[in-house]
């Protein structure tokens, strides 16, 4: 099955082809951009491969509009989010989910399992959620802040290693890194909580 990751937007507005071709030369110039489908003016795809030919990921623009598949894909993640944790998370996203206007989703290929190709991938990604107003998904992960911190518990559970979350406390975001492994860090987490034997990286107000 295909893993996806993805950039969610509220801007309509979306890059030209040759900005994000210009991006991936000048900061990985073993790889480069192609239109998959629609036109450099409107492309509607693209593949990120290496100079190689070696491909790294699908890039899927996909508008949120009625009977879009963007419509379907934020309609997805309203329906599987619904029993997650910590429900302050779920509520915020909720929210923003439904403003958003464009989804850019990764398909990740053969050439993104090497440090170089899944480099250049994370790079492209980062670039159009730099835009601003946006959020990231991760298939089998959960989702973030518009700040990058995850907030949304969609993990295994068998996973483990530190991880950069968020969790919203009285209109503010409390960012802290935690062990994914660890049951107290996950039992806070997941009822909304700062592991007590934390510190907050930094604080943040609530941008809807």
């Amino acid at each position: 099955m295909s893993y996806y990751t993805r950039v969610l937007s509220k801007d309509a507005e979306f890059p030209p082809f040759e900005e994000l071709a210009d991006f991936i030369r000048s900061t990985h110039p073993d790889y480069k951009l192609t239109v998959e489908e629609g036109t450099e003016e409107e492309w509607e795809s693209l593949l990120l491969s290496g100079n190689d030919e070696v491909e790294v990921a699908v890039l899927e623009r996909n508008h949120v509009s009625n009977g879009s598949i963007g419509q379907d894909e934020v309609a997805d993640f309203f329906e599987e989010t619904q029993d997650c944790k910590p429900e302050t998370g779920v509520a915020w996203l909720h929210e923003f989910l439904a403003e958003v206007k464009t989804v850019y989703a990764f398909q990740h290929l053969q050439g993104s399992e090497t440090d170089d190709g899944g480099n250049a991938l994370h790079a492209l990604r980062s670039h159009l959620w730099e835009r601003g107003d946006a959020i990231l998904q991760a298939d089998n992960e959960g989702f973030t802040n518009e700040e990058g911190f995850h907030i949304v518990w969609q993990f295994s559970d068998s996973v483990t290693g530190p991880w950069n979350m968020g969790v919203l406390q009285d209109g503010t975001w409390h960012h802290f890194k935690m062990d994914l492994g660890d049951p107290d860090h996950r039992e806070a987490f997941l009822s909304g909580e700062m592991p007590f034997d934390l510190t907050v990286i930094r604080q943040s107000g609530p941008q809807i």
